[in-house]
């Protein structure tokens, strides 16, 4: 049959099978796997659709519409876990799912899709998975873009790629956010919300602190955003701007162990400065307007679908490192970086907030 013919739509829509995605567990990637689960609605609209996922992204799965559930189930990544596999397996067995999408390319990703049975099971070739996936597809390196690779395993094999994907969404209720102000002595006003980490270290923009002086100066509420991993780093830019009282200019650190409570504060903020990183791809599916500061990685590749209200990158001299894609700086003192001066980052954020201002208000 046609996969596009009006018969196999019809059957698409009568297809009530649960489908399971095995994504990346990165924070920004599980973000953006979002577009994959609106593909796959649109194709499916009857088939619910749930998400493996970790502890730590499992708050995320609560603001993705169309989801119908998160399976929490942390594997460790640098072993097996035979029988953490089996106990995943046989949870899995028992839901009976109709078809997996296995988006990572690694062997160990698609075992227990595997051991429990689903009938369909699809991904690229990847590693070498022969027996563990059913529903091989072909032409990955053709892909440019991560979204691409990921999205496309959700429509008929073979389908064009669109001009378009729909973009990741992230919903969070307003009395949700209202309640976290009030629980965090946070004013109503428009704040700046500051993104200061990542996993590569050389994505981390150094000028922060000096941002946040300045942003203070301005008398603008400042809000560091991040894990535990960022502490240090926040009670610097603290330091620098000055802490904040509620309702008034100054910092606080609102770096914690809970990602909804970085969700919250993205969704809450006026705007979002961030590096290329998680916390950027949430504020972006949240619709906050967002900033994303870009030295190593390129935009083109790594940007959020749904835009940015400013793209950074410094353009002070020519590099010829730049991309580098490296999570580490090898050459040039990490000039892509600290080409960009916090005095253009605040302007750009002022004019943002201004902007955003006048749309609420018309």
């Amino acid at each position: 049959m046609n996969q596009d013919s009006p018969l196999s739509r019809e059957a698409d829509r009568r297809d009530t099978r649960p489908i399971l995605i095995v994504p990346y567990m990165w924070i920004g990637d599980f973000v953006r796997n979002h577009t994959v689960v609106r593909v796959l609605k649109e194709r499916w609209p009857n088939r619910p659709v749930d998400l493996l996922t970790t502890s730590l992204c499992a708050p995320l799965v609560d603001y993705m519409p169309g989801v119908r559930e998160g399976i929490v189930w942390d594997l460790p990544r640098s072993r097996l876990a035979v029988g953490r596999q089996f106990g995943l397996a046989k949870l899995l067995r028992e839901r009976n799912y109709g078809t997996a999408l296995v988006l990572p390319r690694t062997w160990k990703a698609a075992i227990a899709p595997a051991l429990a049975g689903i009938p369909e099971r699809i991904g690229f070739v990847g590693e070498f998975r022969f027996g563990l996936l059913n529903r091989w597809r072909w032409g990955e390196k053709k892909l440019p873009r991560f979204i691409d690779k990921n999205a496309a395993l959700a429509q008929p094999d073979g389908s064009p790629l669109p001009a378009e994907w729909p973009v990741p969404q992230l919903h969070v209720p307003a009395e949700e956010i209202v309640r976290w102000r009030q629980a965090n002595g946070l004013s109503a006003g428009a704040a700046v919300a500051l993104a200061p980490g990542s996993v590569g270290v050389s994505k981390r923009w150094t000028s922060y602190p000096e941002a946040a002086r300045l942003l203070v100066e301005r008398g603008l509420e400042v809000w560091v955003v991040g894990g535990p991993a960022e502490k240090g780093l926040a009670q610097e830019i603290v330091a620098a701007g000055g802490p904040g009282t509620a309702g008034g200019p100054g910092v606080r650190d609102l770096t914690g162990t809970d990602l909804r409570n970085g969700v919250l504060a993205m969704a809450a903020a006026g705007v979002a400065i961030s590096n290329d990183s998680g916390l950027m791809h949430i504020a972006a599916a949240l619709g906050t307007p967002t900033m994303g500061i870009f030295g190593p990685t390129d935009p083109y590749l790594w940007a959020p679908l749904n835009g940015l209200a400013a793209t950074i990158v410094q353009d002070k001299e020519v590099l010829s490192c730049q991309p580098c894609q490296s999570t580490i700086c090898k050459m040039n003192d990490h000039r892509c970086m600290r080409n960009i001066a916090a005095s253009e980052v605040v302007a750009i954020a002022e004019r943002v907030l201004a902007e955003a201002g006048s749309r609420a208000t018309t």
